[in-house]
């Protein structure tokens, strides 16, 4: 039985008129798709027709058949649903909520998820690199390479979703021409810049970033710091999960990697910020020891609000909570700390991973190379020159 053929509206197989005769597109497509649901599609011209047919009956015979009505879906609509149906941890979850809701559907979350070209997707990996923020003068800019990267990585993956469920034929974001990404050298903040920061938040906050100066911990690390992690005998901060918010409600969650499970040295420094501020501020729930104004965990997109507040006060710019890891590790590596100890405190998988991001600041090595040669090899040994001129 074929699997698609042509139908003529306008007269029947004896030549005689149909009640359709002259009314609307003359030639049908008939054909059962892959759940054996009897479909059709109309045609002004027979060629076009037959044309159409012999693609049908080869996509559905081959497995290739795409429904069309599927794709007519938006793009927001069919992310939402993909979305529904992942298993990503909280930290993933955020991240997701924020390329699509912030990045991604401004520009094609209306449009039909059939309809979206590869010059669509470039049209918006330009705007997300040039356009799709606004600066502190409330001029526009773009995202950083790697932020653009990782947001077209994730569109892409919900491109490939609907082309394995043959919502459609192929993946839009295929062939993207990305921004390139720039080298760029980590440069810790000054110790002056830190203090600014530590006078410029609110009093509640003051410890927070003091005590992560001093740990070099993530984010998320250092607000699920607890009382029972903190080992005062030790002097020891066990780092072994951090706060995450999985709809809409914070909890806590594993790290980011196997590595990142480590024990942290507390300085007397760190000691004495935990001191004071538990002094003025009990311990939320679970005996968080950092927490918002009502006691409760904090979130990281409230918090930036504040983090933004205290820069622009403190006269700094560009400054991300990160860089309170950067200035940790460049103290320990500006007092003799090994690759391999500083990997350790951080929480790197390797000491590439270290390297890769601090190597610089490591001092130069190259002035140690010349004088453990010219040490050893400047000076001939008289015994040397003895022996040869006898």
């Amino acid at each position: 039985m074929a699997t698609a053929w042509v139908e003529d509206r306008w007269f029947d197989r004896d030549g005689e008129p149909t009640k359709d005769s002259g009314r609307g597109k003359r030639w049908r497509v008939r054909y059962r798709d892959p759940s054996d649901r009897l479909r059709a599609e109309s045609y002004k011209l027979k060629t076009n027709a037959e044309r159409r047919c012999d693609e049908l009956s080869a996509e559905i015979l081959t497995g290739r058949f795409i429904d069309r009505d599927a794709g007519k879906v938006t793009f927001k609509e069919y992310a939402e649903n993909w979305r529904a149906l992942q298993v990503h941890r909280g930290a993933t979850e955020e991240q997701i909520e924020v390329v699509l809701e912030k990045r991604t559907y401004p520009r094609l979350g209306h449009l039909a998820l059939g309809a979206i070209t590869s010059d669509d997707i470039q049209a918006w990996v330009k705007w997300l690199s040039t356009a799709a923020m606004t600066d502190a003068d409330g001029k526009a800019k773009g995202y950083a390479p790697s932020t653009v990267g990782v947001t077209h990585r994730i569109v892409s993956g919900i491109f490939k979703a609907a082309v394995a469920t043959s919502r459609i034929p192929g993946n839009p974001c295929a062939g993207t021409r990305l921004p390139r990404k720039v080298p760029k050298r980590v440069k810790p903040m000054t110790t002056e810049a830190l203090w600014s920061l530590i006078d410029a938040v609110p009093e509640r906050f003051r410890a927070l970033i003091l005590f992560t100066a001093c740990t070099g911990l993530r984010q998320a690390e250092a607000f699920a710091v607890t009382l029972d992690r903190i080992d005062l005998e030790s002097k020891t901060l066990h780092v072994d999960r951090q706060l995450l918010t999985s709809n809409q409600k914070p909890n806590f969650g594993p790290l980011k990697t196997e590595a990142s499970y480590r024990d942290v040295p507390l300085s007397k420094t760190a000691l004495k910020a935990l001191e004071d501020h538990l002094r003025e501020f009990p311990p939320g729930v679970d005996g968080l020891v950092f927490t918002n104004t009502e006691g409760a965990p904090l979130r990281r997109s409230a918090f930036w609000d504040t983090w933004q507040r205290a820069l622009r006060a403190a006269n700094q710019r560009g400054l991300t909570f990160h860089d309170l890891r950067h200035y940790y590790a460049s103290l320990l590596i500006r007092h003799g700390a090994s690759v391999k100890a500083v990997q350790a405190r951080l929480g790197h998988k390797n000491a590439s991973e270290t390297l890769d991001t601090y190597s610089h600041l490591w001092p130069d090595e190259d002035d140690l190379t010349r004088t453990a040669i010219d040490l050893v090899l400047s000076t001939r040994p008289a015994s040397a020159a003895a022996s040869k001129a006898a």
